[in-house]
């Protein structure tokens, strides 16, 4: 049996982000989501979740942008000195090594941002990472251990097929130096935590089989997604995705992913994707069906 989890991150980003993983929902292949407890618009996030019934819920764990959830005395050294969250994955990685960054304050600050969003009243399917940052090595062990305290019964494990990734590279409209880069990061990614899927399982919390989407993050293409369905291995699979309507907010924030916002909601939303996905018998679920068959 071939499931496709679709992943729309970035739920409570804008208004404009949010509006779109709803339509991509609504109207397209979406089947999940994954909410920025510190997103500025989290109660919108919110809201959009409840409109959408059936509609998978995660909670989008995050160390790099926007203020944090817990009290900022709490967790000085995860903040810059304006008060917030700085740096992607790579510095928070640079100063683990220096032990510069301190564990237990990534475990208060990833607890609140969990709490919040079950306070908010939703019950979330899995957790993710907001530019993966889960993966990271130390991190990881402390996102099991909060899925198993908050009985949350799935996580993302960021480990990008090669075959899948040829896959989604099909289209002639990519910038080639970013999917690059991009492909290094995600092979980076397998390095770090390459033993993750089997932590996971050891600690009771499901997983996907196979995951895609980081070298193609911002440059999905309609012929890359109809090559990937048609190219789905037998399991589960998640893509993640970044869909959205670009607003006055989003153009003021440092995201580079604007206008690919819209670019991949027609993707998404595509009657012949839609189509082909149904004509293959392919299954589309969320990470609440994954906990359950385990």
């Amino acid at each position: 049996m071939k499931n496709l989890i679709v992943n729309a991150d970035d739920l409570g980003w804008t208004d404009g982000v949010n509006r779109g993983i709803v339509e991509a929902f609504r109207h397209g292949i979406v089947t999940s989501t994954s909410l920025l407890a510190n997103g500025a618009v989290f109660a919108g996030g919110v809201e959009a979740a409840r409109s959408a019934p059936g509609l998978g819920v995660g909670v989008h764990l995050n160390l790099s942008d926007g203020p944090p959830v817990a009290n900022r005395e709490s967790v000085t050294s995860l903040l810059n000195d304006g008060g917030e969250f700085a740096g992607g994955p790579e510095s928070l990685l640079l100063r683990r090594a220096r032990r510069g960054l301190s564990l237990e304050e990534v475990e208060t600050e990833w607890e609140a941002q969990i709490q919040k969003v079950r306070d908010a009243g939703i019950a979330p399917t899995h957790l993710d990472g907001h530019k993966h940052v889960h993966m990271l090595p130390g991190l990881f062990e402390i996102a099991l251990r909060l899925a198993k305290r908050h009985d949350i019964g799935a996580i993302r494990v960021s480990l990008e097929a090669s075959s899948l990734r040829a896959a989604l590279s099909s289209g002639s409209r990519q910038h080639t130096a970013v999917v690059m880069k991009q492909g290094v990061q995600a092979r980076g990614l397998k390095l770090l935590a390459r033993d993750a899927r089997e932590q996971a399982e050891h600690a009771g919390i499901s997983t996907a089989d196979h995951f895609c989407g980081i070298a193609q993050t911002g440059e999905l293409t309609l012929e890359g997604v109809a090559q990937l369905v048609k190219s789905l291995p037998d399991g589960t699979t998640e893509l993640m995705c970044h869909p959205g309507y670009v607003d006055a907010a989003l153009r003021t924030t440092e995201t580079r992913l604007q206008d690919s916002r819209q670019s991949e909601l027609q993707i998404l939303t595509d009657t012949g994707i839609r189509n082909l996905v149904a004509s293959l018998g392919i299954r589309l679920i969320d990470y609440g069906f994954v906990a359950q068959e385990a």
